[in-house]
Parts: structure tokens; C-alpha cells; sequence
């Protein structure tokens, strides 16, 4: 065998063990992010919301967040450019349907944990320990989320937008009768309001009403 080959044969080698490293890194990686936006969907988000039509464009997002960052990370994409992509991705809407601040929030929340798992590294450390950190910053996140919409910090309001026709508790001076009427014809215990339009000729109002969720 002569040098030549010898020196073919330990590239490939050397190849070989690169690729299996880097599926590994990739599959260990991908693994953490998909149980984070798993839980961070499917047990806080969906128990509160019931909105089960954004499942797949949470996962979707979040994914094609994580490959691309990933993949370019490898060719040495720098922090702010990943950041970029990031922010490209985050402030895209859909003109065809309103969109909840609360389900952009979400969106946004898929998208950062698909690109921190992705482009995260702790220098001069051994893969494990790099893995234990990037699980540590997703509990993090997701601990902070379910936080802020317990009933921990404060109670959670809602949020119900209607169409009112007794203009007549419309009137200065009528907020008591109103939230009575309110109260009575929703069955929430409605502790405020706010009156968005007035429509005259059809004798109707739309209304914002505010509830607290038992």
C-alpha cells in the first residue's frame, strides 16, 4: 500500500468521524429543541388558548429556525448575522388572517428557542456540559412562560369583544346598570369594559369586555 493511499484512506476516515459528529451534535441539539417547543406548545400554550390550528406553524417555524441557523453556523455565521435572521423571521405576518399579539408572542418564543438551541456554544468545554447549558437557558425560558400566565403573580384577565344593542346603558352615569347587563347576558363576572364603536342606525355598540378566569 503505498503512502498515497494510505494518506486517501485516513481522510476518509477523518471524514467519516466528522460526519458522525456532527450528526450527533445535530440530532442531541434538535432533540432539546423539540422537546422545549413541545412543552412549551402543547402544555402551556394549548391549556390556555385551544388554539390547536397553530401547531404546525409553531413546529414549522421553529425547525426551519433551527436547520438554517445550524447549517450556517458551520460555515461561520457571526452572532449578528444569526440575529438578523432571527429578526427577519420574527416580524413576518400573515395579511389573510389577524394574528393575536399573545399567538405572536408564542410564534416569537418557537422561533428564539429554535435559533438559541442551534447557534449556542460554550468554548473549551465538552459537548455534554454544552448540552446541560442549552437545557438549562430552554427551562429557563419555559419556566419564566409558565410564570407570567399562571395566576402566581397575578390574577389572568380576559378578553371578549361584542356586539352590544342596548345603547341607552351607553349613556354617562349608567356604569353600574351596564356591567350588571354585562355580567347578567355573558356569565362572566365582568369588572370592565370599554366601548370601542357606537353604530346609531343599528342601535349597537361594539364593546370590549374584561373578565378575570377563575
Amino acid at each position: 500500500m503505498t503512502l498515497l493511499q494510505i494518506a486517501a484512506d485516513a481522510t476518509n476516515l477523518s471524514g467519516f468521524e466528522e460526519l458522525i459528529k456532527l450528526s450527533s451534535k445535530i440530532f442531541f441539539r434538535l432533540l432539546i429543541d423539540l422537546t422545549a417547543v413541545f412543552i412549551l406548545v402543547r402544555c402551556i400554550y394549548y391549556p390556555i388558548y385551544k388554539h390547536r390550528e397553530l401547531f404546525f406553524t409553531y413546529f414549522i417555524f421553529n425547525i426551519i429556525i433551527f436547520l438554517i441557523s445550524f447549517l450556517l453556523n458551520k460555515v461561520e455565521l457571526s452572532m449578528g448575522a444569526a440575529f438578523g435572521l432571527f429578526a427577519v423571521f420574527s416580524m413576518l405576518r400573515y395579511k389573510t388572517e389577524e394574528i393575536a399579539i399573545k399567538d405572536m408572542t408564542y410564534l416569537f418564543l418557537a422561533i428564539a428557542i429554535g435559533l438559541v438551541s442551534a447557534v449556542t456554544k460554550v468554548k473549551d468545554t465538552a459537548d455534554h456540559i454544552e448540552y446541560i447549558f442549552l437545557i438549562g437557558i430552554n427551562v429557563m425560558v419555559l419556566l419564566i412562560t409558565y410564570l407570567l400566565e399562571s395566576n402566581i403573580f397575578m390574577r389572568k384577565e380576559s378578553v371578549k369583544t361584542i356586539l352590544y344593542e342596548n345603547i341607552e346603558l351607553i349613556k354617562a352615569g349608567k356604569d353600574e346598570e351596564l356591567l350588571a347587563d354585562l355580567k347578567y347576558r355573558t356569565g362572566f363576572n365582568v369588572h370592565r369594559y370599554s366601548v370601542h364603536k357606537i353604530d346609531f342606525l343599528k342601535d349597537a355598540a361594539q364593546i370590549k369586555i374584561y373578565y378575570y378566569n377563575k
